[in-house]
């Protein structure tokens, strides 16, 4: 159960087919703001998701905005050491947690998506916006640049000088500009209802070959086209032993492509 005024909701559930979705939401108020109370429950949760993950996760928000940013009460008076440690904090609890996780990652903007909220947006594996959604790192209003991930990630797929227009200008962008970019990946007029669907097709897909995606892909990013090749071996071919691959292999020859139902094992 979700205790009573907690910032956030973590909640579960199952497909019809049987595969475990989790959704997490973002629910603090008319503006999602990420003060300390904030940043603690999704830390939870995002732990929570790490000791026992499903086969797919939802991150979303209630409310007119899916944030408006961090409370800028959390960098007051911070000292230079306590300011990179809050950072390196964040990135363990939060961005390279999600990216770690097992299973794909949507991510749902509905309305503007600030600051925090952007940034863990990009460490998620597919973003989808609503035409009305807003993206913005806007730091640089107090000062600060982005550090939780966001300029090297929208660099990643955006480009590096779209992401050094959109950190240093400070500006607000829209979803088809982000969808142009590359950054988000799908506009839904109904963005909500397309992100559960899309959860739900890849909860009920192959879970570890998406994971195996997920491995493959960060090898790339961490250390190039080289290194993603000199993993994918062994990553690939301990697919042989899931019961998903065989199952599908089987299915496919006898009965032909789009049949096979996979258990995550």
């Amino acid at each position: 159960m979700t205790e009573p005024g907690r910032p956030t909701r973590l909640e579960r559930s199952t497909t019809e087919a049987g595969a475990q979705i989790a959704v997490l939401t973002f629910a603090h108020g008319p503006l999602n703001l990420f003060d300390q109370a904030m940043f603690d429950a999704i830390a939870a949760d995002v732990d929570a998701l790490t000791a026992d993950p499903p086969r797919a996760v939802l991150l979303r928000a209630e409310g007119k905005v899916v944030s408006g940013g961090v409370d800028v009460h959390v960098f007051d008076g911070l000292s230079v050491d306590q300011g990179a440690e809050l950072w390196r904090t964040l990135f363990a609890e939060f961005v390279h947690q999600i990216e770690a996780l097992p299973c794909p990652v949507v991510y749902a903007a509905h309305g503007l998506t600030l600051t925090a909220a952007f940034e863990i947006a990009l460490a998620c594996d597919i973003i989808l916006a609503a035409p009305k959604a807003k993206f913005g790192l806007v730091e640089t209003v107090v000062g600060l640049t982005p550090s939780m991930g966001g300029p090297q990630r929208l660099a990643e797929r955006a480009g590096s000088g779209r992401a050094r227009e959109l950190v240093m200008t400070g500006d607000l962008y829209d979803a088809t500009t982000m969808a142009d970019w590359g950054v988000v990946n799908a506009v839904h007029a109904d963005v909500d209802t397309a992100a559960r669907a899309l959860t739900q097709r890849l909860a009920d897909g192959p879970t570890r070959a998406h994971h195996a995606t997920k491995r493959i892909i960060e090898a790339w990013r961490s250390g190039g086209v080289a290194h993603a090749d000199s993993i994918t071996p062994e990553v690939s071919g301990a697919l042989f032993g899931t019961d998903d691959l065989r199952g599908a292999v089987r299915s496919f020859l006898e009965v032909g492509p789009g049949k096979a139902t996979y258990t995550g094992h």
